[in-house]
């Protein structure tokens, strides 16, 4: 380029070269512009540092994996075939899916309840014959499987619906079988629109199974102060068991009256919870036959005369109940007392024998009586 081409050149950049204000703006634009490519290298960077840490990956043996594929080996039976893996409970130990048979026995060996049972008995014997009608083509009239359970605490109601929860699993009506507990505290929250939020994801937990929920009248109080949402999660609650109908049972539970006046509340309640399974106390008779059974299991032994003392005080705890009767929850305090005070008492003694560490005697119970 010659000297005449090179001058004129500069001159029309000159010319539309800006100036002044607009000068200054495109300065920071070209600011801007120099930290957007700042990022960019970067990101290219942390792009090539990406690639070479997935390159070693892909050449270093997975452990994890070789670990995790001789671990599923290992469930295979001599013969190989897969041994399937049991359920978890909440707490991640295993639980072993039991059959039909093997539930109803788990039923019957509760201790009284004779009308539970019964009725427990005939609800399942109802939903198989619908599934056999089903399956020949045959018409089934609307059902709904949603109970209440009513009575005093202590009468078995919560493992009456666990027991039910995997009974439904075993003929196919539940998907998964698992029960889900909760009170007015796990479906109501403090704010607005938040119960609504709360009590779905409760719901949500429980598809497939059952949501258990004690002392279900306090979603619904006689005499609301302030904002209450618990008709808010009753609202909540009615719309999803109508979506979710055909894979997820809910059992309201509480006190008789207050249950009598908490489906009465709502007509979508009513209309709903129409199975009603009522838990009688437990006589005298089958509380002193819980206790028994607690001692057992942790292997202590009455001695005659502390059997009869027993037998006594059941009966009188009977007679004498209220409305706060606790049931098996009253055994089971009698019982903690009972081993606190075996305890201090072997803890006194110059060396401990196989039988001092099992037996209870009479003043056992006495000074536990009084606790």
């Amino acid at each position: 380029m010659d000297d005449k081409e090179k001058k004129t050149k500069e001159e029309l950049m000159r010319g539309l070269r800006p100036s002044g204000t607009y000068l200054d703006s495109l300065s920071g634009f070209d600011d801007l512009l120099g930290t957007i490519r700042q990022a960019e290298n970067a990101a290219k960077e942390l792009l090539n540092e990406t690639a070479i840490v997935s390159n070693l990956a892909e050449t270093k043996p997975n452990v994890a994996s070789e670990k995790a594929e001789t671990k599923v080996s290992d469930t295979k039976d001599h013969e190989g075939s897969s041994t399937e893996t049991p359920a978890e409970t909440d707490n991640g130990e295993a639980q072993e899916e039991l059959s039909l048979e093997e539930l109803l026995d788990k039923l019957d060996v509760l201790i009284g309840l004779d009308n539970i049972k019964q009725n427990v008995k005939s609800l399942i014997n109802f939903v198989k014959i619908r599934k056999l009608r089903e399956e020949n083509n045959l018409p089934n009239p609307p059902m709904s499987l949603h109970m209440v359970f009513t009575g005093n605490p202590g009468t078995g109601k919560t493992t009456v619906a666990r027991i039910l929860s995997e009974l439904y699993k075993a003929i196919g009506v539940l998907s998964k079988g698992q029960l889900v507990e909760v009170d007015r505290s796990g479906l109501v929250a403090g704010f607005v629109g938040q119960t609504a939020i709360k009590t779905s994801e409760v719901v949500e937990s429980a598809l497939g199974g059952i949501l258990f929920i004690d002392e279900a009248y306090a979603l619904a109080p006689e005499i609301s102060i302030g904002n209450d949402f618990g008709r808010e999660a009753i609202e909540t609650l009615l719309k999803l068991m109508e979506d979710n109908r055909d894979d997820f049972i809910v059992i309201v539970a509480g006190y008789d009256e207050p249950m009598e006046r908490f489906i009465s509340a709502n007509p979508g309640l009513e209309s709903r919870f129409n199975r009603y399974f009522p838990f009688d106390d437990y006589n005298s008779e089958e509380l002193y036959e819980i206790f028994n059974m607690m001692c057992a299991g942790s292997e202590y032994i009455l001695t005659d005369d502390a059997k009869e003392f027993a037998k006594e005080f059941f009966h009188d705890l009977f007679e004498n109940r209220d409305e706060n009767f606790g049931n098996a929850r009253h055994v089971r305090n009698f019982f903690e007392n009972i081993v606190s005070v075996h305890s201090d008492r072997v803890s006194a003694l110059e060396g401990h024998t196989r039988d001092d560490l099992t037996t209870v005697i009479i003043e056992d119970l006495k000074n536990a009586a009084q606790m």
